[in-house]
This record gives C-alpha cells, sequence and structure tokens, in this order.
C-alpha cells in the first residue's frame, strides 16, 4: 500500500509539474466499436494520468471523410482517427496531413506489425514507399445466400457462376417481389466497392482495375463483369431499389455482405440467421474451379495527424492496444469482423471464435483473398465517374456493357490526370 501510494504521489507531482498532455481520438460512429474503444481507453486513462485520450466518434456528416476534411481545414482535427481507407489515405498523405508511421516510429512500427503477424497484410497499404496507415480490420465482402430458400427452389448449393445465376433467377424470379438476386449496391460513391470492384476481383482472381495510375478495367475482366450486370437487368432478374432487408425479408436470396451484418441479423432476423450460407462472390463461366475466388477486402486503419503535439504518446496509445491479441480477440466478439491479422485461423488466440461461430470462420478464411481498393488520391471522384458512365448506363440499359465500359474508362482517366 505505502509503495502504491508513493507511485501515485510521484505521478500526481509529475503531472502538475509537466501538465496533462492530451491526445485527441476518433473512432468509427458504430455502436460494437465504440463498445470496444471505450473501456480501453478508460482504463488507459486510470494508468496514464499524464497522457490522457480524449475520445469520441467521427463527427456526423455526409461521411468520415468529409467530417474529418472539415475538422482539418477549421483547425479542428483529432491526433488519430480510425476509420481511414487507402484511398483517403493518399489523400491525406498528399495534403500532408498525416505522418509516415514508418518514418517517424521506424523499428517501433515494425516490432508492432510483426507482434501482429501483418507482414503480409501490409503490404496492401503501402504509398511512395512509406505506410501511413496501421490497418485495424479486414472484411472479406462475400455473398450471403439464404440456404432455406434455395433448398425450396431446388437447389442445394449457392450458385458459383454467371449461368448458375441465370437458372436460380429465371425459375424463381416474380418482377417486383421476388428475385435471385442483388448486384446493384447504391448510388453513393464507395457502392462501387460493393458491386462492380468487388465482382472484378472475383472474374480477375484480384487484379488492379487501376494500374500505374490508369484504368485498365475495360479488359477481359470488366467486360464480363458489366455483361452479368447487363444480363441480370434486360431480362428483369433483378431491381434497382428493393427496399429495406430484402435478404432477411425474402426479397432476395443472394447478397453481398460485411461481417458487420451478422449481428444485426441476429439480433431482427433470428431465424434468417440460422440459415446464412457463405460463398465467394459469382465468377464467369471460364473461371477454373480449383482457383480460390477473389473479393474485395472492406479494410480501414488508423493514422496519426502531422499536428499531432504529442507523437510519442500516441504511438505509446496504439502500440498498448495493438500489442495485447486479447483485444483482437474482444474486437472479434463485439464486431465479428476479422482484424488485419495473418494469423487468425492459426493463433490460438482466436482458436474459440474460429471453431464457434462458422460464420466468422468462413469469413476469416477468406482474408488471404481480399484485396483492398485502389490507393489512389482521386477515389471519390473515380468512383463516382463510375457510377455515371458504367453501373448507370448498363442498370437503365441505356449503353451497352462494352460502350458503357469505353466511356467510363476515358471519364475516369481523366479524373486520374489530375492527380
Amino acid at each position: 500500500m505505502r509503495k502504491f501510494l508513493v507511485w501515485l504521489v510521484v505521478l500526481m507531482l509529475i503531472v502538475s509539474v509537466f501538465g496533462v498532455k492530451k491526445i485527441v481520438f476518433w473512432t468509427a460512429p458504430n455502436p460494437q466499436q465504440e463498445e470496444f474503444w471505450k473501456p480501453l481507453v478508460k482504463q488507459w486513462n486510470e494508468q496514464h494520468p499524464d497522457v490522457q485520450i480524449e475520445w469520441s466518434v467521427i463527427p456526423a456528416a455526409g461521411s468520415s471523410e468529409e467530417a474529418i476534411l472539415t475538422a482539418i481545414a477549421a483547425g479542428r482535427g483529432p491526433d488519430i482517427s480510425t476509420n481511414i481507407f487507402s484511398g483517403f489515405a493518399a489523400q491525406l498523405a498528399e495534403m500532408g496531413a498525416i505522418v509516415p508511421l514508418d518514418k517517424e516510429f521506424g523499428d517501433d512500427f515494425w516490432n508492432l506489425v510483426k507482434a501482429r503477424n501483418m507482414e503480409n497484410v501490409i503490404k496492401g497499404w503501402v504509398l511512395n514507399d512509406h505506410y501511413y496507415v496501421f490497418p485495424i480490420y479486414s472484411n472479406p465482402m462475400l455473398f450471403w445466400w439464404r440456404k432455406d430458400l434455395l433448398e425450396e427452389a431446388g437447389f442445394f448449393t449457392p450458385p458459383r457462376t454467371y449461368s448458375q445465376v441465370y437458372k436460380l433467377a429465371k425459375k424463381v424470379t416474380v418482377p417486383k417481389e421476388k428475385y435471385a438476386i442483388k448486384v446493384f449496391a447504391g448510388k453513393n460513391w464507395w457502392d462501387r466497392w460493393f458491386d462492380f470492384i468487388t465482382l472484378y476481383y472475383a472474374a480477375s482472381e484480384g487484379a488492379p482495375y487501376i494500374k500505374n495510375n490508369k484504368a485498365v478495367f475495360n479488359n477481359e475482366y470488366g467486360k464480363k463483369v458489366a455483361d452479368f450486370f447487363y444480363t441480370l437487368f434486360k431480362n428483369e432478374w433483378t431491381a434497382i431499389d428493393l427496399g429495406k432487408d430484402p435478404f432477411e425479408k425474402g426479397i432476395i436470396m443472394g447478397s453481398l455482405m460485411g461481417p458487420w451484418h451478422f449481428n444485426y441479423t441476429k439480433k431482427h432476423y433470428p431465424e434468417v440467421y440460422k440459415n446464412i450460407e457463405i460463398a465467394p462472390p459469382p465468377v464467369p463461366d471460364d473461371y477454373p474451379s480449383y482457383k480460390p475466388v477473389y473479393t474485395f477486402a472492406d479494410t480501414k486503419g488508423l493514422v496519426v495527424f502531422s499536428t499531432c503535439k504529442y507523437k510519442k504518446e500516441a504511438w505509446e496509445f496504439i502500440k498498448w492496444v495493438f500489442s495485447n491479441p486479447k483485444n483482437d480477440a474482444r474486437w472479434i466478439e463485439l464486431t465479428k469482423m476479422p482484424p488485419a491479422r495473418g494469423d487468425i485461423t492459426t493463433n490460438p488466440m482466436f482458436k474459440k471464435y474460429v471453431e464457434s461461430d462458422p460464420y466468422f470462420a468462413a469469413t476469416a478464411s477468406y482474408v488471404a483473398y481480399a484485396v483492398p481498393p485502389a490507393l489512389i488520391t482521386t477515389t471519390i471522384d473515380v468512383q463516382n465517374a463510375m457510377t455515371n458512365y458504367l453501373i448507370e448506363p448498363i442498370i437503365y440499359l441505356k449503353a451497352t456493357p462494352e460502350e458503357a465500359l469505353e466511356k467510363a474508362v476515358k471519364e475516369v482517366n481523366k479524373v486520374l490526370l489530375t492527380q
């Protein structure tokens, strides 16, 4: 007890002499992630009275990116923030708004990467030979299928190829009531990750859709994906507006979903939750059956801003959180999202989640085949162009797949020339 009191007095003296170092920390406005961060920040603050984390979720705005950029412009940005995707990181790095972690923290950065088994994961985050983001999670985007509805229709495995999707659609489609599949994710710029880009990665074994700062998705893979979209909409085998919770309500049998949706379905539709079957995205008919299917990685991470006054202390907090695999285990328990680690299926710390939750196990098994988006500074403009010149002309049948692809690539390349 005496030792504790002496230690406490010393800490109080340090704080009184040198003052409290405050670090502003923003995280994603997500209930499960908030539940993850709240006790960690509390524990850190109790143990480090001289370095206090001022934690809040990213302020409400049209998007997290908009909120962060607005705060930076107003001089009220955070010191650390999560919820950063690769394209936004590239934009922030170009602005000089975030620090290269490998340069700023040297071996300490690489030691944390190694401790978290991220040597392969981190490769997808290199920008100008540096690493500006510490990845937190990597969500392989996979298709959920209604096993019960498939079996009612006489299909006992999810459709693997485009032709198999067409066969299912022919049998079950009731226009304006029931469809086999959802492929159009929406009109927002980020929706292109969850339709065309995911299916492009699946068709191409994860090949880039932008290479050497040029759009290349008007190739054989892009043509197959665009034709898949066109065929479904031309035959009215899918629809643009499917309403709220179409998968859970049985309006569709299959849809691309992220693991963050498991908690929602389990809570609100427990009977549907029992009938989920997970599969990779559909692929072209000529895709070899022995090859793994790649998909899009909804992956985000953490950055340290250049304006952070106490970078060393901020990094100590980051290390404190992510050097402990128990925190990643708790992350899995709360969010159902795979941490950005290379040892999820082999580390004993995560064994119970892999063995007890087949949905998490299926999702985690695809982390190795999940590809991040193109690391460009103009992601929003590029994907708005993809919406306007590729997706909308196809789903509204205003252009053939070939016409839409050629126009979209030209427009995207115009955007890329500006960066």
